[in-house]
Parts: structure tokens; sequence; C-alpha cells
């Protein structure tokens, strides 16, 4: 995963998107450069716009996570989080 990130930082600033350049990035933030999976993402990247995949799949992204009952079951959890506490800080102080 951490080279996919390498490759969208090289792709946002502008630099060549090639195994060295990964490499180094991987690198420099303290991670192992896997040369394998270097090779293999550079290959599969050829070819490809980036700007134009990223658009299509923040359009595909988009509105899966607007949904009302996603946004409903996410609310709930912390709702029941809150009482489970308030339970426990009552049982302290009687």
């Amino acid at each position: 995963m951490e080279n996919i990130y390498a490759a969208l930082l090289l792709h946002k600033a502008g630099k060549e998107v090639n195994e060295h350049n990964i490499k180094i990035v991987v690198t420099a933030a303290g991670a192992h450069a896997d040369e394998g999976k270097i090779k293999s993402l550079v290959a599969s990247l050829k070819g490809v716009d980036i700007d134009k995949e990223l658009a299509s799949a923040s359009l595909v992204a988009a509105p899966a996570s607007g949904t009302p009952k996603a946004e409903a079951k996410a609310e709930a959890p912390k709702e029941e989080k809150k009482a489970a506490a308030a339970e426990g800080l009552s049982a302290l102080f009687g």
C-alpha cells in the first residue's frame, strides 16, 4: 500500500512515477521498499492517466458515503457508548 501512496504523492508533486523515485519515497518514510512490488506497480501504471482514474474513483465513492442509512448507523454506536460511560460513572459515585 505504501508503494501506491508513494506513486500518488509523486504524481501530485509533478515528479516522474518510476521505480527509483518510489523507492526513495518509501524508504524516506521508513518503510521497506520491495523491489518486486515497485516494479509491478510501475508496470501497471504505464499508460494510465492517473488524474482521470482519481476523478472517476472519487465520483464512484462519493454517493456511497453520503447515504442516510450509513450516517444513522454511524451515530448509533456513539450514543450507546455515551450511555454506557454514564452508567459506569454513576456506579462510581453512587
